[in-house]
Formats: C-alpha cells, sequence, structure tokens
C-alpha cells in the first residue's frame, strides 16, 4: 500500500486530504510543520506539502525551504506543491528545481487524485526498472570478478545472457562459430573465449580471411615453402602453426576459397596439415574461433560452402545481435568512447538512441571520435555527431513517440521539467505531447 505524507499546518486541509486519500486505498501520514514533515518524510512514496505555515505567511519562503530540505535527503520522492499565496512564478521555479507538480488550493479533486495515481505508477516503474538495472549491475559485476571480459562495455539483457555463455564455453575445447552483423562486436566475444580459456597463456592468432588474396590464403593460414608460388624464396610459417597451443580466430571464414576450406576441414578433423609446395605432413593443436556475417546455411545451398565443414564450425554458435537490437547499450558505449572531458547534451543522447546504426558499434565508435574532434564545447550537440539518415543528408531530431516520453517521465520520477530537459524539449512542449498522446501526469 503507497504511503503519502501531507504536510499542511492547516487542520481542514490535512482532514480532507486524509479522507480523500484514504478512500483510494492509500495509507496517509500528516505532518502541521516543516521540522516534523522531513522527520516524517522517511519512508514515504509521495510528499503532498503546502507553501506556507504561518496564517500571515504569505511568501512561500518556509515552503521553499521544506521543498529543499526534502530533496536534499530523498531526491527521488516525489513532492507536490500545493499553493495559495505563492506566485506561480515561485512554484513554476520549484517545478524546474525537481517537484513533481503544483496545485492551487482549493484543487480539484480529480486532477489530485489523477497526479497522485500517476506518479505512484511512474515511483513503482522506477523502482522496478532499478531494481532490473541493479540486477543487471550485479551481473556484470558478478561476471567481471569471475572472468576476464576484455573491457567489453553493454548494458542490455541480451548482450549479458551471450556473454555469459561465452564464459561458460570458454573452458571447453570445441569450434566456436560466431555469427553477426559487421562491426557489432565478434572480434572481442573471441577475446573473451581465449582469455578465459584453457589455453590463454598460448598465443592469440587473429586472421581475417576476408583481407587475404585469394592466391596467397591458404600460404598465409597453413605456410609455404620456397619456390611454392612467385617470389617465395623461402620457407614461411602459416597462422595455424603460428597458433600452435594457443587459438586461432579467423575472422569473415565464409569468404575462405573452397581449396581452403578442403584444407581446413582435414585441420579440424587431424590436427594435420602441409604447408603449399610440402609433402610433409605437420600437427598442431589449437582452439580455433571463427566467425562470420555470411549467411552459411544459404551459402551451402548456393555450394559456396561446404556443409560437412559447417558442423564442424558449428558445435556451438553465439550470435551477436546488431546495435539496432539492443539499444540499451547505445549510451553506456557512446559515453565509453567519449573523451575524458567530454559529454552528450539531452539532444545529443536522444539523435543516437534514434539512429538505427547500420555500421553497429563500429559506427558509433566513429561517429563519438568525429563528434569529438569537431565539438566546439565540453558537450556534444547532434550537429557533431553527423549522423546521416541517407547519403549526404544529416539526420534531423525526430518526435519523440510515446514510449520515449514515458521511458523519460519513469527516468524523472514523473518530474516534468526534468524530462522535458531529457527529451530536449520545454515545458509546454512535452505537456502539448502529453495531452496528444493521452499521457496524464
Amino acid at each position: 500500500m503507497p504511503t503519502i505524507l501531507i504536510i499542511d499546518d492547516n487542520d481542514a486541509v490535512r482532514t480532507a486530504l486524509d479522507v480523500l486519500l484514504s478512500l483510494q486505498g492509500h495509507r496517509v501520514l500528516t505532518a502541521s510543520m516543516p521540522a516534523e514533515g522531513l522527520r516524517t518524510a522517511a519512508n514515504v512514496d509521495l510528499v503532498i506539502q503546502d507553501m506556507n505555515f504561518r496564517k500571515e505567511a504569505t511568501s512561500g519562503e518556509e515552503g521553499i525551504a521544506l521543498f529543499h530540505a526534502i530533496r536534499a535527503q530523498y531526491p527521488l520522492l516525489p513532492i507536490i506543491l500545493l499553493t495559495a499565496w505563492t506566485s506561480l512564478e515561485t512554484a513554476v521555479e520549484l517545478v524546474k528545481a525537481g517537484a513533481a507538480d503544483y496545485l492551487a488550493k482549493p484543487w480539484d479533486d480529480a486532477r489530485l487524485l489523477t497526479t497522485v495515481r500517476n506518479l505512484l505508477e511512474l515511483r513503482r516503474l522506477a523502482t522496478e526498472s532499478e531494481r532490473a538495472a541493479q540486477r543487471r549491475a550485479e551481473s556484470r559485476v558478478a561476471l567481471a570478478q569471475k572472468f576476464d571480459l576484455c573491457g567489453l562495455v553493454f548494458e542490455s539483457e541480451a548482450m549479458r545472457d551471450l556473454v555469459t555463455k561465452a564464459t561458460h564455453i570458454a573452458a571447453a575445447d570445441v569450434p566456436v562459430l560466431i555469427t553477426g552483423p559487421n562491426g557489432s562486436g565478434k572480434e572481442i566475444l573471441a577475446a573473451i573465449i581465449q582469455g578465459n580459456s584453457t589455453v590463454r597463456s598460448g598465443p592469440f592468432v587473429k586472421v581475417n580471411v576476408a583481407a587475404l588474396p585469394k592466391e596467397l590464403m591458404e600460404a598465409e593460414l597453413f605456410g609455404a615453402e620456397p619456390g611454392a608460388y612467385t617470389g617465395a624464396t623461402r620457407g614461411r610459417q602459416g597462422r595455424f602453426e603460428a597458433a600452435d597451443g594457443g587459438t586461432l580466430f579467423l575472422d569473415e571464414i565464409g569468404t575462405l576459397s573452397m581449396e581452403g576450406q578442403t584444407k581446413l576441414l582435414r585441420v579440424l578433423q587431424t590436427g594435420e596439415f602441409e604447408r603449399l609446395g610440402s609433402s610433409v605432413t605437420r600437427r598442431v593443436k589449437i582452439r580455433l574461433i571463427s566467425a562470420t556475417n555470411t549467411d552459411l546455411p544459404a551459402a551451402i545451398a548456393n555450394g559456396a560452402f561446404r556443409e560437412d565443414l559447417y558442423y564442424r564450425l558449428n558445435l556451438i554458435e553465439l550470435k551477436v545481435p546488431g546495435l539496432a537490437e539492443r539499444k540499451e547499450d547505445v549510451l553506456p558505449l557512446a559515453k565509453h568512447f567519449l573523451a575524458a572531458d567530454q559529454q552528450l547534451s539531452a539532444r545529443a543522447q536522444r539523435a543516437l538512441l534514434a539512429h538505427h546504426w547500420p555500421g553497429n558499434v563500429r559506427e558509433l565508435l566513429n561517429t563519438i571520435k568525429r563528434a569529438s574532434i569537431l565539438c566546439s564545447g565540453r558537450e556534444i550537440q547532434p550537429e557533431d555527431l553527423g549522423l546521416a539518415s541517407k547519403p549526404g543528408e544529416l539526420a534531423t531530431e525526430r518526435e519523440p513517440d510515446r514510449a520515449e516520453i514515458e521511458e523519460a517521465l519513469v527516468r524523472a520520477r514523473g518530474v516534468i521539467a526534468r524530462a522535458a530537459r531529457e527529451l530536449g524539449l520545454s515545458r509546454q512542449a512535452l505537456y502539448r505531447r502529453m495531452e496528444k498522446l493521452g499521457l496524464k501526469v
């Protein structure tokens, strides 16, 4: 049962509000003076306070002092101001300072009950959100204490589950296939697997298969003897030999030639291979991690990828979602990429959240680096980000939708002025949008 505290020196006001709110199922506490109210505010869910506590007082100074005292001790506690003699400007200033709302005496019962109901619901949602965030944070801390996460920054539940799975399979000596779009973080996930594996003290060799010339791919992977190809004047060690006793990460495995696939399959089956131009069989023991943004089942259907190799690589698959599917990670990552002396404005944060991020984390990193250079001050604005919705077109800041407004209100504990600042709107503009969407706070 929510608890509401009424602080007012007028017995009739306290009684009227007590009856009105008790009939709605709320537990009501009352206080007649600021000091008593401040002591009682420790374990309540909402405060309704007067602005004057002496019959001759009309300045609101006592109410202002009480508001700031409550806000200092309980910064997240919603406060509704009751005003009779205090000027409207004073009430508006307190709302800007964090008051949830203000009502003039005599108040409208329906409006008061609607405001109270909405503020309590927002407080409940915010509390649940905080608890969920706390659980996620505790989970991240527990993971970071137990495993090497290689500096990975994440907030989303999807990435937490993926990282948890990666750390669990790290100790198993089996091939892992990491799939996902370019720039989504496949390489750092491979590093987490390697860093928590039984061969973490061995070499960690990374190969971007797509960057290797087709005619040199086999020589790069398996090595070559002198004269094996034009320009090969001496023998060379391949990446498999270099990774012996450790981990080999083959990125963009979907671009490997059919000849390379055949040799790779043999290595996975027997641990044996020959250098290009050699008949000498060599043996290696490696942990293989591969990654691709290619639809390998489709490539198999098209005859571009061996099905037997696919099932060898795909003993365990980790699917990395694109950044557009885990928007909770956008701002933590952006702030991680920022220079130490810079910050993101509320409008810039909105622009980052509104962007689709086709280039994923890599695009976000480049965007923040560019903005850090172009920003004229310490605070990055949307114009500094240069986000393009189409080639040559800067993205314009779109209208916040219902979900974004509701989330901003939850984070602001129903304080309209604070939510408006986060959304980059004036208080009046936010009220107009809320009225249009049927939001009652």
